[in-house]
């Protein structure tokens, strides 16, 4: 059945601007880094994505490495996207990032010219795309110059493959000088994808305040901690869960302890204080910051996407 959206999908979400940028982003983004691959139903995928849509999720976060195995969630997106979503096409930000490994040999991964401009062509084939709205240097790296990093990315948008560029997980000075360069360059950086949660709070302070200063929009990634800011441990661990799957551990070295779980239904019932759920709360305290332009959210299932609009 064709895709139709619902025609309210603007009236709830509220849009915020994106550093000194033109641009606005959702409140609320969609991260296809999990159950989106190859091995996940395409008709559980496709729901997600058009009920996130109707909700006025216009921003949808993909990278090369995305999916089991890597490059299938840009596959799985590229087919559901030519089905529903072409004819919205000027309605969506589509990002996508490159720095992990993709392929072997030395050309396979990091921040050099060759891997960035190649992973991004690759990319573009697997979602037939004809450009990214945002591209990301994946994470700093710390064999290939910074100006040869921003170089590449500044190519890319010059050469048509994408609109903005922005980076991910770099610390404050990397930040800063990888924002002069890129200014330099005539390629503002537009925005930094950082990990922040009330466990995880190392862009407080320093980061946040480089991002100001410079004009840096910021959207975080595992607001809810990979699911430990929800209720989905509060009481067991779900065997199809990601925790359940593999032992309770996580990554970034998360672990679903007693000791974290302890805190999180000590939160819970401050949210419920406060007539949210937990997972609302928590993307309630990283929005808080006026700086932060969205927060990136997973989701396996429809009502997740639903329970923390």
């Amino acid at each position: 059945m064709d895709y139709l959206p619902d025609e309210n999908r603007y009236e709830q979400m509220v849009y915020n601007r994106c550093g000194a940028s033109g641009l606005k982003l959702p409140a609320l983004s969609l991260g296809l880094w999990y159950n989106f691959g190859s091995k996940d139903p395409l008709e559980n995928c496709r729901a997600i994505l058009r009920r996130s849509f109707d909700l006025g999720i216009t921003h949808f976060d993909l990278a090369n490495n995305y999916g089991a195995p890597p490059g299938s969630a840009e596959e799985t997106f590229g087919t559901i996207f030519k089905q529903d979503f072409a004819p919205y096409r000027d309605e969506l930000i589509i990002s996508n990032k490159a720095g992990y490994l993709m392929w072997p040999g030395p050309y396979g991964e990091w921040g050099s010219r060759k891997y960035l401009v190649a992973s991004c062509d690759q990319s573009l084939k697997r979602t037939g795309l004809d450009y990214f709205d945002i591209f990301y240097s994946h994470r700093p790296d710390p064999h290939t110059p910074l100006e040869e990093t921003m170089s590449a990315l500044d190519f890319i948008v010059r050469s048509g493959r994408a609109l903005y560029v922005g980076i991910s997980t770099y610390s404050p000075q990397q930040t800063h000088d990888a924002a002069e360069i890129l200014r330099d360059l005539g390629t503002p950086c537009l925005i930094h994808q950082p990990r922040y949660n009330m466990f995880d709070r190392w862009i407080e302070g320093a980061l946040l305040e480089t991002l100001k200063n410079c004009g840096i929009g910021c959207i975080c990634f595992s607001p809810l901690d990979q699911g430990i800011l929800t209720d989905k441990y509060l009481e067991v661990i779900p065997g199809e869960s990601r925790a359940g799957k593999y032992k309770n551990k996580l990554h970034w070295g998360d672990e679903v302890t007693p000791e974290r779980v302890g805190k999180a239904v000590k939160l819970n019932e401050v949210a419920r204080k406060r007539q949210q759920t937990l997972a609302q709360m928590a993307i309630a305290w990283v929005l808080r910051h006026p700086g932060m332009s969205s927060a990136l959210i997973g989701a396996s299932q429809v009502s997740q996407v639903e329970g923390i609009e």
